[in-house]
């Protein structure tokens, strides 16, 4: 720098704009959240998650046609690799993540486009990942509860197979919208760390499935992913011990020992998350439907709480947690359904950096030793 003094870096990258791109708009500020210019809130209203996918991977919405291409796509695209179950089948007791992570990365040796690197066939290999990865979780999900593989059924859309492949049994318009209108709060979220972990690994040309896994191995970590796990188990916990009614004590004490409470507060929004407010509304509808309201309840009396204590809104997992529980959805599945959203951001982000390509190289604020040392050898250390 001209300037005397070099500027600090910001920890954890924070606000620093690390490259351009049209996919996602974010104003924290405002509480916005768009894709391509689409507000999340006409999204999450109209649109379906395959339309979603369309318009992260083309800039824009399919016509009638153009959808119904890709829904046979992807319909065509998720069923399993026989090898895939059988090496699903073998793994030991692991994390959903975990599992993921390895399960992925087999995938590209069962990909006839795998060392294909033209555009076309990079934007099939991410309808299939799309498509696969939606169909490993539920499978996974089905196998460790101890249920049988339940194939795909090609008329129905991705969220209902979703739900289809892991419950087994044909899900109901309400749950389908719900967890469909999930899909397409999660897709995308510009520059997080999983998004920006796939980009850096796509930028040295790497191939998308190994792009991927380093987005899947950045979502495992807890200051990413799994915050919505951890919401559902204090909500099963205060619902087991103190019961609905004494929640805003067992709230208060906790905030007494300065213990976290997690899924509020975010590193962008400086107001409500505009997910958090359709989840809210899908946790309430679900959860009187299905006559279990304690959940909404006992999250709404904690937002309260946390709000007036803490000044802290309520983030995209709080009430993502309640409305998956209420779907019939295991807590530790959470943070892999993310990935089955956030696949499509992602790869519509691997195949950006693909387009336009550079090196991501940054540089650091180096904070050791003064230079130049004496080197000292070893018979006088």
């Amino acid at each position: 720098m001209a300037t005397a003094e070099k500027e600090k870096p910001r920890g954890g990258l924070e606000d620093v704009v690390a490259t351009s791109s049209a996919i996602c708009y974010l104003d924290g500020d405002r509480g916005v959240l768009a894709y391509c210019g689409y507000d999340i809130h006409d999204l999450a209203k109209n649109a379906t998650f395959e339309e979603v996918c369309y318009l992260l991977w083309h800039r824009r919405l399919p016509t009638k046609a153009e959808l119904g291409d890709l829904q046979s796509q992807l319909a065509a695209a998720r069923p399993l690799p026989e090898a895939i179950i059988r090496l699903m089948k073998s793994l030991p007791p692991v994390d959903g993540m975990d599992a993921l992570r390895t399960l992925t990365s087999a995938l590209a040796h069962y990909d006839a486009d795998a060392s294909d690197a033209s555009p076309a066939a990079q934007y099939r290999k991410a309808v299939r990942l799309t498509a696969q990865i939606g169909a490993i979780v539920a499978t996974w999900g089905r196998l460790r509860a101890g249920g049988g593989v339940i194939a795909p059924d090609p008329v129905m859309g991705h969220a209902a197979n979703f739900l289809y492949m892991l419950t087994g049994e044909r899900p109901n318009p309400t749950a389908i919208r719900a967890f469909d209108v999930a899909l397409t709060l999660h897709a995308d979220h510009e520059l997080n760390a999983s998004t920006f972990a796939g980009r850096v690994a796509a930028a040295t040309l790497t191939d998308i499935y190994s792009a991927t896994v380093a987005a899947i191995g950045t979502l495992k970590g807890p200051l990413h992913g799994g915050a919505n796990a951890e919401v559902m188990k204090m909500l099963l916990d205060f619902g087991q011990t103190a019961g609905p009614e004494r929640v805003e004590e067992a709230v208060r004490a906790k905030l007494a020992r300065k213990e976290k409470i997690p899924g509020f507060g975010h590193r962008v929004y400086r107001t409500e998350d505009p997910r958090a407010t359709h989840l809210r509304q899908m946790s309430r509808e679900l959860g009187r439907r299905a006559g279990v309201p304690q959940w909404y309840d006992m999250s709404e009396r904690i937002e309260a709480l946390v709000k007036g204590e803490k000044k802290l809104n309520p983030n995209v997992d709080f009430y993502s947690a309640s409305t998956y529980y209420v779907l019939g959805i295991p807590v530790d599945l959470y943070t892999p359904i993310f990935a089955v959203s956030r696949i499509s951001g992602w790869t519509a982000h691997v195949l950006e950096q693909y387009a336009n390509n550079r090196l991501i190289r940054p540089r650091a604020d180096y904070t050791g030793p003064e230079y130049p040392q004496r080197f000292v050898p070893i018979a006088d250390r």
